[in-house]
């Protein structure tokens, strides 16, 4: 009898045993579904949920102007052409290194060599023109575009003039921008959290319920740049005509920049 209960004993031990490290493993898997609900965007999926907007700008100084010049060439042959364009080109990029410009802020973003035809039309005794006529090459037309960044705003009125005297057949994209863009819009965008947090915490109360966390966040435009107080001068493209004489230089106000920031948050609430 003793050697039967003996043998017994050691199975209940054992399934004890095994009951107790099962119970202990579902302990602690529970323990760390819990403690994950605290995460954003995991655990179960929040039923009672509110939604604020916020809004966020910030005004800053523009530091970099960028600008747009375009000479444009015709010739008998591409050759012709391309030998016009490339001296006036080279002139003006030795200008802007000269004024202080930086190889790596000139880069060309356009370059087109094209035919140049005309139409032509028989001149008829009795009736005028006549039906028909015919296309004739006459040339070939080569032009060729740089943009060039100024990090001295105060200097681009004199560059526009500079490059005017040059030759240049037209400026264009006149712009003022900043130079470590992500850095406003960040700062844009933590005003605009911050003002939907206030809103969540005033309409919490007016509700009476209370704030559990965040479940939702988006931007919408965030970093738009808005153009304010003294707009930048050419902005959208004006087109200035090559010199005679040497161009005075012009005032050229860059004013401010008001970078917006929208963002939408929701909370779960209890």
């Amino acid at each position: 009898m003793d050697r039967f209960l003996v043998a017994m004993e050691w199975p209940r031990k054992l399934l004890i045993a095994v009951l107790g490290a099962l119970a202990l493993f579902l302990l602690f898997a529970a323990f760390g579904e819990i403690k994950g609900l605290r995460f954003i965007g995991s655990g179960v999926p929040a039923t009672n949920t509110i939604t604020v907007t916020g809004m966020g700008e910030v005004f800053a100084v523009p530091d970099i102007a960028e600008f747009n010049a375009t000479v444009m060439e015709e010739g008998d042959d591409v050759k012709a052409a391309q030998e016009k364009a490339t001296e006036k080109i080279n002139a003006i990029i030795s200008y802007l290194k000269g004024e202080g410009i930086d190889e790596k802020d000139i880069r060309t973003i356009d370059y087109s060599a094209n035919p140049k035809y005309e139409w032509s039309t028989q001149v008829c005794a009795d009736r005028g023109y006549c039906p028909g006529g015919k296309q004739t090459l006459v040339g070939f037309q080569v032009s060729q575009t740089v943009s060039v960044k100024v990090r001295d705003t105060d200097q681009a009125g004199d560059l526009l003039a500079g490059v005017g005297d040059r030759g240049v057949s037209s400026v264009s994209g006149l712009n003022f921008t900043m130079d470590d863009q992500d850095a406003v819009e960040a700062e844009a965008r933590d005003e605009a959290i911050a003002d939907a947090k206030a809103k969540a915490e005033e309409l919490a109360k007016s509700l009476g319920v209370s704030l559990v966390r965040i479940v939702g966040f988006s931007e919408n435009g965030g970093g738009i740049p808005y153009y304010t107080r003294n707009a930048a001068y050419g902005m959208g493209g004006a087109d200035m005509a090559v010199a005679q004489e040497a161009a005075p230089a012009p005032d050229i106000p860059k004013g401010e920049n008001k970078i917006i920031s929208n963002v939408s948050l929701t909370y779960e609430i209890q």
